[in-house]
């Protein structure tokens, strides 16, 4: 028994589990006791939201510095936005042809769910073309503190990679600045390595609430839209990014191992945010260069949520098929079009996922934006699979984007597995890049602070 117990207080995922099911298992026998653990994942991803501002920022302006060839920054950026454009819209495609072929929403009995209709006024957003040129507006932060301060990750990430390229540009009177800030980003990484220690009570307040708050009923009158939402996101993440993964010369079941304890940390909290320098840390340690971590990945936050796209996709055909809609080719395409457009930023918006629906569905001027109401009960066991999805389609997208910018280092993504996995387990499947025909960044580029 000691020795069982000792081995769980060393694997956070074993911890994380055992906390989702007693959080499930007190949401179901309590659920007000449930309702009232949500105070514990409140506190844990305020901890991680916490450091995100100055991680982000510090990330990218050493990046950024250490890189010094801005046309190199700029391949690594474009490269990352088209790669996103790609793989964002074969999401939404994805999402919508499962719905044609299972439709969950088809004969729908609406009056099931009319317990759970509330007031989704608060919802509506404005037209599409006012969100979107807002989104590219809001880009660029009018006061660099007040950006810090709200924690608003592209406004950062635009004024990080400006301050990076000011430092590139200086030259070496801005060397003393970029190790001070090189230090102080491992000692944040030290603190985030201390909170995520609070993971495990973090993911079982989430799920307490969760499972407390809505109860297993919502899952039963919509549960057959919650699995092909969830069997959806399990076919992109094997087959697509599977594929992906594979073209480029390694092993998605293998990547999605190393990834297991931020996957589960999301499963719990629902929040993609909670991982987020977690995330940095370990892409940096399997190989990725900083600069290309820390641009491609924040910038994917608001690009690149795989998960969010399916969920939009399948959320409007569903209230479509509900409301007994038939939606033409052409109306479906038009609605793809729509959703290529919406998407954009859609995780840096509070309440992002029912806003861009919101925006689309008023769009279409044919289906109802009454429709939400129809989702609200089973929204949060849907944002589990979304946000999985989301960091899981993000760390894919930046080891791709560093291998094809050769901003990858095969060594020590290696050196990483063998750590986690054991010796003799290797990153790359075929030698898709290796240390003899690309440019290996310097040790001293890589973040690497030490595992706790």
């Amino acid at each position: 028994m000691a020795t069982l117990l000792r081995r769980i207080s060393k694997n956070l995922t074993v911890q994380v589990l055992l906390a989702l099911l007693l959080g499930a298992t007190l949401g179901v026998l309590w659920p007000a006791v449930g309702v009232s653990m949500q105070m514990l994942s409140d506190i844990f991803i305020k901890l991680i939201k916490m450091v995100i501002p100055p991680i982000a920022f510090l990330t990218i302006v050493i990046g950024v510095a250490e890189v010094r060839d801005l046309r190199r920054l700029g391949r690594v950026g474009g490269q990352a936005l088209i790669y996103f454009e790609v793989v964002s819209t074969i999401a939404l495609v994805v999402g919508m042809i499962v719905m044609n072929v299972l439709k969950p929403g088809a004969g729908f009995d609406r009056a099931a769910v009319g317990s759970q209709a509330v007031d989704i006024s608060k919802y509506k957003a404005a037209p599409v073309g006012s969100y979107f040129f807002d989104f590219l507006s809001g880009t660029v932060p009018d006061n660099a503190v007040a950006a810090f301060a709200k924690g608003d990750l592209l406004q950062i990430v635009f004024f990080g990679v400006l301050f990076g390229c000011a430092a590139v540009l200086v030259g070496d009177r801005a060397r003393p600045f970029v190790l001070l800030a090189q230090s102080a980003n491992d000692i944040l990484f030290k603190i985030v390595g201390m909170i995520m220690r609070l993971a495990p009570i973090g993911a079982f307040g989430a799920m307490a609430f969760t499972v407390g708050r809505y109860g297993l009923g919502s899952i039963l009158v919509l549960g057959h839209m919650l699995v092909a939402v969830y069997a959806t996101c399990i076919i992109f993440m094997f087959v697509v990014l599977g594929a992906v993964a594979r073209l480029n010369g390694f092993s998605f079941v293998r990547f999605l191992r190393y990834m297991a304890d931020e996957a589960l940390i999301v499963l719990g909290t629902c929040s993609s945010e909670s991982v987020l320098p977690r995330l940095m840390d370990k892409l940096s340690q399997l190989g990725c260069s900083r600069s290309s971590v820390g641009l491609v990945l924040p910038i994917g936050y608001s690009f690149n949520a795989d998960g969010t796209a399916i969920y939009l996709s399948m959320a409007a055909l569903f209230i479509a098929q509900a409301y007994g809609i038939e939606m033409t080719v052409l109306q479906q395409i038009g609605l793809l079009l729509l959703l290529l457009i919406t998407s954009k930023g859609s995780g840096s918006v509070a309440g992002s996922g029912f806003v861009v629906l919101a925006a689309t569905l008023s769009a279409t001027h044919v289906l109802p934006v009454e429709g939400l109401a129809l989702l609200i009960g089973i929204d949060r066991f849907m944002s589990e699979a979304r946000s999985v999805t989301n960091i899981i389609g993000n760390g894919v997208a930046t080891v791709v984007v560093s291998k094809m910018s050769a901003e990858f280092d095969p060594v020590q993504a290696d050196s990483a597995y063998a750590q986690r996995f054991g010796a003799g387990v290797k990153f790359n499947l075929t030698p898709f890049v290796t240390s003899a025909d690309q440019e290996v960044p310097p040790a001293g580029s890589m973040i690497s602070p030490q595992p706790d």
